[in-house]
This record gives structure tokens, sequence and C-alpha cells, in this order.
């Protein structure tokens, strides 16, 4: 019987273990996890979950008896100590070979550690797992003797350290946000999604400190201080949001080519192995629509190359061709992404409202990629535009009193 072995947990594991199943693998299917839980939904992590809305039980993807039913074996607190892609097998951290005919790599990405003075104190955590969110709940719910209200600093003005400070806000919690370049979302997107971002955050309480960096954290045992360059500020905890590093160590010490960070995969998933392919926030290939080599770290692209790799593996061709898409909630704005604003040479700002707005991102004239904010049927229009490469007059784009779609089904009519 031939066997099919997944590493990692995350969504991409997690939807291919399904998707074999579904595109009619029959083998074995080993899905191999470093965690203490089955696969989880993530993005909730700092939102419902912190706020103990919901349990570790609700957050799982799918419960064991729907793997059980799917004759999935799921190994929990398993580590891959290396991949030897000449035999085909793997060996796992307590000496156990595993052999395969198919392996799919799903290692995702870990978050990026601060590397400045005092960085191993108490109370300065991360944002990426469920035992980061256990670790920051306890801290901010068992310490005796001290007020309810915690001073909370968040490292980082990028999305992830937006959405915790939003919710540590809402909590109660005095939050400040502490971000090395000029503005917020510096490195995502354009000044007027940054702008907007910010005065949010302000008109909610939060404190914002930019072109700011931290030297130092600072205090006895616990972190009681963030040292930057030109002040110093309180904190009782400290959130780190700096970003994500791949796990691609076990791809390239298995000789796989890796390039910026990224396990390179082809439109199929497949990598520089035949009977190795990868999926998720660790792969780099060229996205359909742009046709630029990136890495894509959102949750719809691992799930799309999740099913892509299980289709390749069952020896079906279903390249990945979704327009990438990306959300983010933060206090009542929810902002939704559609494509990749890579390259960009014109903003096109289409605003009905203080509270709705959307960016057009355009290159030569189309549009490649748009920022939507409480308006959720401009990002369905933009993804529609963006897959069907049509070209939107930029009078159309800018006046909001025509509905896009409208303007879609005239421009997609048979002539």
């Amino acid at each position: 019987m031939q066997r099919c072995v997944i590493i990692g947990g995350g969504h991409a594991g997690a939807q291919a273990c399904t998707s074999l199943r579904r595109e009619g693998w029959t083998g074995q299917i080993i899905l191999l996890t470093d965690e203490d839980s089955l696969p989880y939904h993530r993005p909730p992590l700092s939102k419902t979950y912190l706020q103990n809305q919901v349990s570790a039980q609700q957050l799982l993807i799918r419960p064991l008896n729907a793997y059980r039913k799917d004759d999935i074996e799921v190994k929990l607190n398993t580590r891959v100590e290396r991949i030897e892609p000449a035999i085909q097998s793997i060996v796992l951290q307590n000496g156990e070979r595993l052999s395969y005919d198919k392996l799919l790599i799903c290692t995702g990405s870990r978050a990026r550690k601060a590397d400045c003075m005092g960085a191993n104190l108490n109370n300065i955590f991360y944002i990426k797992t469920l035992k980061d969110i256990e670790k920051l709940s306890a801290s901010i719910d068992s310490e005796k003797g001290r007020p309810n209200k915690r001073r909370v600093v968040m490292v980082g003005g990028g999305y992830i350290g937006l959405e915790t400070a939003a919710v540590l806000k809402k909590m109660g919690h005095d939050v400040s946000i502490i971000e090395r370049e000029s503005r917020l979302l510096a490195r995502v997107t354009a000044q007027s999604i940054s702008t907007f971002y910010h005065n949010l955050h302000k008109a909610n309480g939060i404190k914002i400190y930019t072109d700011t960096n931290v030297v130092a954290f600072q205090g006895k045992d616990t972190v009681s201080t963030v040292l930057c360059e030109d002040k110093v500020i309180p904190a009782d905890i400290v959130v780190v949001g700096i970003g994500a590093q791949t796990n691609v160590e076990l791809a390239q010490s298995a000789g796989l080519l890796i390039e910026n960070g990224g396990i390179v995969i082809n439109e199929l998933c497949q990598t520089t192995d035949n009977n190795i392919y990868a999926a998720g926030d660790c792969t780099i290939g060229i996205e359909h629509h742009s046709g630029l080599a990136t890495r894509i770290e959102s949750v719809p692209n691992a799930l799309e190359q999740a099913k892509t790799a299980a289709a390749t593996i069952c020896g079906k061709h279903k390249p990945v061709t979704a327009v990438p898409w990306f959300w983010s909630d933060q206090f009542d704005c929810k902002i939704q992404i559609a494509g990749l604003n890579q390259g960009y040479d014109e903003t096109i700002l289409r605003q009905s409202n203080e509270q709705a707005l959307s960016l057009w991102y355009l290159k030569q004239g189309k549009v490649i990629a748009a920022d939507c904010i409480n308006c959720a049927k401009e990002f369905m229009a933009a993804k529609k535009i963006i897959a069907l490469k049509l070209t939107i007059p930029k009078e159309t784009l800018l006046n909001t009193d025509i509905d896009l779609f409208q303007a879609l089904a005239q421009l997609t009519q048979p002539s």
C-alpha cells in the first residue's frame, strides 16, 4: 500500500488530508505535527480565542473522529529530524524512520523573534500558535495584586500587530504600538490605508509611535520598560509582531531548491524532487495572475495550494488559479484585500463615507489589487476584475454612484 506523509499540522496540512481522500488517494495518509493539538484555525487566536469567546476545541478544523473516518493517522508532538529523499524516508526526532511514496511539506512559518537586549525577559509574548495565546492570556489573567488594566506595548505595526492591539484595547488595557517605519502597514499597503488605520487606532485610545526603533527591553526578571532611541515606554506586557520566518530548514537540508526564504514549487505544488510537494506559507512560486515569483502568507492560499498538491499527488492537473486574497478585522472595521499590489504605479481611492472605502492599485492602467474596508461587494468585484483581467475606466472606479457589479456585467456581456 502506498503512503503519503504530510509534515505540518496547519491549514495546508489539514486541507491536504481531506483533499487527498476526495481526489481518490486510497493509500495511507500520515499527518505529523509538532504541536499537541489537532490542526486548528489560526486567525481567531488573536481575536476571539484571546478574548475567551471560543474554546480550543471550537478552534479545531476537524474533530478527531473525522480523521479516523477518513483513515488518517495523526501523530501529535512529533518533530521531523530530517528528510532522506534518496531512500524516500524521513527520520523523526525520536529516531523512528518512516518511509513514504509521496511527501507533502506544509511546515509553514514561525514568529520572528526580537533580537535586542532583554528579549528573554518574562512577559514578552509572540502571536502564532495556540500555546502563544495561552501564555499571553495566563499573564493577563493570573497575576495577583495588579490592577486589571495592564500596560501593553505592541512591537510591530503590521496586520497581526494591529489586530492584537485592537483586541487588547477592547479588553480594557492601555495599549501602545511601536513601529520602526514611518507609518503603519508600510510594507503592505499605500499611504491612504495606513492613514485610515492610524486614525482608527488613535481614535480608540491607542498610542502610536512610528519611526521608532526598540533598543532594549528592560527589567529585573520581568519586562518593565521598552527602551527606544528617543523615549522609554512603561510596559507590564510586551507583544512582538514583527513578521514571520519560514520553516524551510528541513527542505533545505534535503537538497530542495530554496529561494527568498521559500521552498520553490511550480503551479502544481511540485518541488525539485519528483516525490516531494509543498504547500502553504513555506513556499514560493509564480503567482498565476501577476506572474510574480512570491511567497503568499495567507489561509486562503494555503488551502488552495493544499488542494492542488493533493490533486497532483493523485495524478490530476488542477493548478492554483484563484486570485490571492487576505483579510483583517480591527475594531469594527474589516479590510479585505484582493490581488498583489507589488509594482503598482497608480492608486485610485473610492470612498463613499468615512468608514467605507476601497483603494485600487493599478499597473500600466490595469487593476492588480484592491484594499476594501467595510465594502465586501467591492472586494468581490475586485477579485473578478483581477481574475478576468478586465480594463475598468478610471472614471468608473472614481464614481461611487456607479455599482461596480453592474459595470462588470456590461463589460463581460458577449459582444
